[in-house]
């Protein structure tokens, strides 16, 4: 055995390596790095160009266990091409919810699917459960001669199967679909818009496929990300910015008139109502974290017939907020929340025999589905053990200061806020003898009780 002062290292160069190994490590690289590196030598040329071998193994790597990554175009595209579409699309993933506009559906959903991206409209049953309606809508995917293919399916009608993704070969009439742009502002903003004609063709002809890459997500940095991500439902002033900028080019006088005078006379001959754009806006902390329990979307039942999607936030001055998502898409939505609070210190469980007594006494709204029996509603591991307590003193005096004063104020009360031990809370106001529990929407990427729809 040889004594550790005559240990002697040996240094090896990149090009000592096997050429599976030196394509194992370069697929832990980016497209960037790579780059950098095929211009250091024209021997490594050819190996950053290998797709089958360096550009699949990157996406597979990153995608490969959340969707099928040879049946994107059928197999027939590059793997470098998919890794670099795939990239753009992956900030879709996750919660939306609509902007501008009252919807009874405001909550967008986009996951990924075998061979291209769905995003669908989430909203609440109203059959007396806890089941929530997907109603998927949006396909996005690439045809197996790389275009990427964007289209909306207004009604509901439209079922892939197998790996295709070219119009022709879905086996419906063109004309029940709408092809449209997906345009990202900044990385929590997203336009979809219908693709109308250019150059006098028809958007569903073979001459111009009208649809359109999904523009660059990346002209923003890391910081400016992380800063968008704070506060979830409000838009910063530079997003903002951006988005008066995007409309701006749209509708500025002279820029591109013609093109859409073309594309409305296209649409008047063909007699088919423009699908009107919708604006979505990413709920960037949808689920709780250890720090933060109540953060996240959650469903709850506000009578025992009408089931609410909840949407709970952690705002900068250290309050807790709870909106429902319909009111979001309202006009000052953001001063109409189910509650706010300033207190986010927990009492920890056993509670004192008066917390006991305030909580036992009073009801949970259940559906009337379940209201006969408790033991439906949850498994036996998970009864409503309480962990911790939380005294919620419900002010809005600093959102609508104009209420501060008045002789009847509702919008000032003390409550209670119980966390239990599956995860899930409820809460409830002194003045009341109810608790509302919430259940989380989704969980590990999948909505959880969903009903799939296909059309209404």
């Amino acid at each position: 055995m040889a004594k550790p002062d005559e240990i002697h290292t040996i240094s090896l160069s990149f090009t000592d390596f096997p050429e599976d190994v030196q394509l194992c490590i370069l697929s832990f690289l980016t497209p960037s790095d790579i780059s950098n590196f095929a211009c250091t030598s024209k021997r490594f040329v050819s190996l950053c160009r290998d797709d089958r071998r360096l550009w699949f193994s990157m996406c597979n790597r990153k995608w490969g266990s959340k969707t099928q990554i040879n049946k994107w175009g059928n197999g027939k595209i590059s793997y470098k091409l998919l890794y670099n579409t795939l990239l753009e699309y992956e900030n879709l993933i996750g919660f939306w919810r609509r902007s501008g506009a009252e919807s009874d559906s405001p909550l967008i959903f986009f996951e990924w699917g075998t061979f291209h991206i769905a995003g669908s409209r989430v909203k609440p049953s109203r059959n007396g459960t806890y089941e929530v309606i997907k109603l998927p809508f949006l396909w996005m995917g690439i045809t197996s001669k790389g275009e990427i293919v964007n289209y909306l399916d207004p009604v509901g009608k439209v079922e892939l199967s197998g790996n295709v993704m070219n119009l022709d070969d879905l086996g419906v009439v063109e004309s029940e679909l709408v092809p449209v742009n997906v345009n990202f502002v900044g990385r929590t903003h997203v336009v979809v818009e219908e693709n109308g004609t250019a150059f006098g063709y028809s958007c569903n002809s073979p001459q111009n496929r009208g649809f359109k890459k999904v523009s660059s997500s990346g002209n923003m940095r890391e910081e400016e990300y992380e800063d968008l991500c704070v506060s979830p439902g409000s838009l910063p002033d530079r997003l903002m910015s951006d988005i008066y900028q995007y409309f701006a080019n749209k509708t500025s006088p002279g820029g591109n008139g013609s093109a859409r005078r073309q594309r409305r006379r296209e649409r008047e001959r063909q007699g088919r109502r423009k699908w009107e754009p919708e604006d979505y806006v990413k709920i960037v902390n949808c689920s709780p974290t250890p720090a933060r329990p109540l953060q996240g979307l959650w469903k709850g039942f506000r009578d025992e017939t009408t089931l609410e999607f909840f949407l709970v936030s952690y705002d900068d001055i250290g309050g807790i907020a709870c909106r429902r998502l319909v009111e979001l898409c309202k006009p000052f939505s953001a001063y109409a929340p189910v509650f706010w609070t300033s207190n986010t210190t927990f009492i920890e469980s056993p509670l004192s025999s008066e917390e006991e007594n305030i909580y036992e006494g009073r009801m949970h709204i259940q559906p009337l589905a379940e209201a006969d029996d408790l033991c439906d509603i949850l498994p036996s591991a998970d009864k409503r053990v309480i962990l911790c307590m939380l005294c919620m003193n419900s002010s809005y005096d600093l959102v609508i200061p104009d209420l501060a004063g008045s002789t009847v104020n509702p919008r000032q009360a003390e409550g209670r806020i119980w966390q239990y031990e599956n995860g899930t809370f409820g809460f409830g106001f002194l003045r009341d003898n109810y608790v509302i529990d919430l259940r989380c929407i989704a969980q590990n990427g999948r909505i959880l009780e969903a009903a799939y729809i296909s059309g209404e």
